[in-house]
């Protein structure tokens, strides 16, 4: 018998069919079926956060032409990604408390609405609004999915069932192109948010029948305070890439107080933490180094991958002068080489234990690819195209995932769940600002551009500033020479938005080779954290060993 932290009487409840606790304090791992019943629900959640990345990404030419913005194409995608790493801290600490099944489908929720109400939208300004609520739930649904995993499943066993998340990438890769492309070209792109939610439901429905995990229960002090400084700072940050040097003027005062709020907010914020009874992220994570490394490469990485995302089907649609549903297709190699790449590296992972490797090679790939992505001109082949993204698929995939294995791995077993959010925050963290920084170079590579190859661009309605937007059909009523110049201005600014990541991706790279190869732990998160004191002397921070070592036995609930 063990007690919660309330006193009572907490004797263990476990799925039917799960073979008993092993002694005191100890749960032993899932079997494989169980693992495989608890998938299903994660699978389901996961494939609602990644469909909508396909389906929005291959709509976002035709939204922003309908509620005339192209301007604002940016904050469709960072507003989403704003609120979302907002809260995904915050998840952490309340699956600690309350379990991890009810706040997975609290995410689900609030993802389903979100969903509807973006759908609902009648401008720019409430689809930006909504898609924030979506990213509310979107927080949730990933790293609650990581944390699950990481619960059920040994850093070391990981890579045998990376094949089926990657097998949900995928089919949200080939299905969000094509019901993005049926929808938008037949019915409306209001459908696209509309779509989610009969898959929500289901999800609703498995997660509630397989989703019956021991859990050990922990009371947390939410950082309310602390969300909020993070909201605020970063916000007016992101305003400043958004706005500066496009909408206004970088020495405006609007920029300039702007920037200051944002060091003084998140100054303050940074203080806090230390003081904070129990920190939105706590600063010991920041002790250990697998830590600080997997956190900023995951946050460099998101922000070449959302660039990519949303630029390549707007060079597609407009350039090309695809459709909806082509360009998505057209987008398919790129996934097809981060699923490939995924499941490679985690069975190479598997097999060796040595993770270091992956995202070295993987992020030469990422410079290689943006890289190639620059050369895309007016007269590129699809095939061409094709090939440039597999490239950049691949690298991405060899380095996303590593970042979470090595994180969940270095960091003490208590601290799996706030870790997991904490490396899933700043990958957030990254493509809200890759978002608003592409989307700031490509408006101003517009600016300068179309005035320059388009003689009279103002009098003919093109401007830049405010709601432009530019669709195929709108393109096609211009005189040819005029069209020419139009499009050679959008190749242009989208050469600067593809080198952009090139830097960046060199970056990353520097900061792989200081990932520290940490032995992989053969113990899953719900069994006895009996490997943590090893930690000590493999670069997971000084603390770690004698936090693991005098680690609390509290009851295990389901949840």
């Amino acid at each position: 018998m063990t007690l919660d932290t309330a006193g009572r009487d907490a004797r263990a409840v476990e799925p039917a069919g799960s073979a008993p606790p092993t002694g005191e304090g100890h749960q032993v791992a899932l079997t494989h079926r169980q693992i495989l019943l608890v998938f299903s629900g994660l699978m389901l959640g996961m494939f609602l956060a990644a469909l909508d990345q396909t389906i929005v990404g291959t709509a976002l030419p035709t939204i922003v032409n309908s509620l005339h913005g192209l301007s604002h194409i940016s904050w469709v995608v960072t507003a989403y990604l704003l609120t979302s790493t907002i809260s995904t801290p915050l998840y952490g600490k309340l699956s600690d408390q309350f379990g991890r099944k009810g706040i997975f489908q609290f995410a689900i929720v609030v993802f389903l609405v979100g969903s509807v109400l973006s759908g609902l939208s009648q401008n720019m300004g409430e689809l930006v609004a909504f898609r924030g609520v979506q990213g509310i739930g979107a927080g949730g649904l990933m790293a609650m999915a990581m944390t699950i995993i990481a619960d059920v499943v040994s850093p070391r066993e990981r890579g045998r069932y990376q094949g089926y998340f990657g097998a949900t990438f995928a089919l949200s890769a080939v299905a969000g192109p094509l019901l993005g492309g049926v929808f938008t070209d037949n019915l409306s792109w209001r459908w696209i948010f509309y779509i989610n939610l009969p898959i929500g439901i289901v999800a609703l429905v498995v997660t509630s029948a397989v989703l019956r995990l021991p859990f050990r229960r922990q009371s947390h002090r939410i950082d309310f305070l602390g969300a909020g400084l993070m909201m605020v700072g970063v916000t007016a940050a992101l305003l400043v890439t958004v706005w500066g040097g496009a909408q206004y003027p970088w020495r405006s005062p609007v920029i300039v107080v702007l920037l200051a709020s944002a060091i003084v907010v998140l100054t303050a914020f940074v203080i806090w933490e230390h003081y904070a009874p129990e920190p939105l992220l706590p600063p010991e994570l920041f002790r250990i180094g697998v830590f600080r490394t997997s956190s900023v490469v995951a946050f460099l990485l998101s922000m070449i991958m959302f660039g990519a995302i949303i630029y390549l089907p707007l060079y597609l649609q407009l350039v090309d002068g695809v459709s909806a549903m082509i360009s998505g297709l057209l987008m398919v190699p790129l996934m097809l080489g981060l699923l490939v790449s995924s499941v490679l590296s985690g069975q190479i992972v598997t097999r060796t234990g040595h993770y270091k490797a992956m995202p070295i090679i993987g992020s030469v790939l990422v410079i290689v690819g943006m890289w190639l992505l620059s050369d895309l001109g007016l007269d590129t082949s699809h095939v061409t195209m094709s090939l440039y993204v597999v490239v950049l698929g691949a690298g991405m995939g060899m380095t996303m995932q590593i970042m979470v294995l090595a994180t969940q791995n270095a960091v003490p077993v208590t601290q799996i769940g706030t870790g997991t959010a904490a490396v899933t925050f700043f990958r957030s963290l990254g493509g809200a600002f890759g978002t608003s920084l592409f989307g700031a170079v490509f408006i101003a590579g517009l600016s300068h551009w179309l005035p320059l190859l388009v003689p009279g661009a103002a009098a003919k309605g093109l401007h830049v500033h405010g709601n432009f937007s530019m669709s195929p059909a709108q393109l096609r009523a211009f005189p040819p020479a005029v069209q020419h110049g139009i499009l050679e201005s959008f190749v242009r600014s989208l050469h600067s938005v593809f080198l952009l990541g090139v830097p960046l991706a060199a970056v990353m790279f520097a900061f792989t080779l200081l990932l520290k190869q940490v032995t992989l732990r053969t113990a899953s998160g719900l069994e006895r954290p009996s490997e943590d004191p090893a930690l000590a002397g493999s670069g997971a921070g000084t603390g770690d060993a004698e936090r693991a070592g005098h680690l609390a036995d509290p009851g295990l609930a389901v949840g």
